[in-house]
């Protein structure tokens, strides 16, 4: 399933150069990162990496959805963090990825934030995008 959007409302434009070992930067120069392979795929770890990239913008666009489904049900999810962990690693003659996304809720139990981040997670466009092609874990703990 595609799932398009009725009106494009905003259009990222970043620019890569040297792919793992080179230069990033978005078109209205607010990003501008080097990159560089972690120590764990035999790089220098000493720049962000696409996997960070990924895990950071993932978790902004869940932590938004996270926000909207609370707000239909009552709950306040502006007190909430999440720590996201993107694998990688080889897959056939390739390399793939692997996304798990824990969300700790204020104010709600246990049940009740799993009920929520399953919720976001049918909404949020990263895992929409996902679904199918990435195993993402979704996990929901009340505080």
């Amino acid at each position: 399933m595609t799932n398009t959007p009725e009106k494009i409302v905003y259009t990222a434009r970043a620019t890569v150069t040297g792919g793992r070992q080179g230069r990033a930067t978005s078109e209205d120069g607010v990003l501008d990162l080097s990159l560089t392979a972690p120590k764990e795929t035999g790089g220098p770890g000493t720049g962000t990496n696409p996997e960070q990239l990924f895990a950071v913008g993932y978790g902004a666009c869940f932590q938004g959805a996270l926000g909207m489904v609370a707000k239909s049900h009552g709950v306040d999810a502006s007190g909430s963090t999440l720590d996201i962990a993107v694998g990688f690693g080889p897959e056939g003659d390739s390399y793939a990825i692997t996304a798990d996304i824990v969300a700790t809720i204020p104010g709600v139990d246990d049940a009740t934030a799993q009920e929520l981040v399953e919720a976001a997670h049918q909404v949020c466009p990263y895992s929409k995008a996902t679904r199918g092609n990435v195993p993402v874990t979704v996990t929901g703990k009340g505080a």
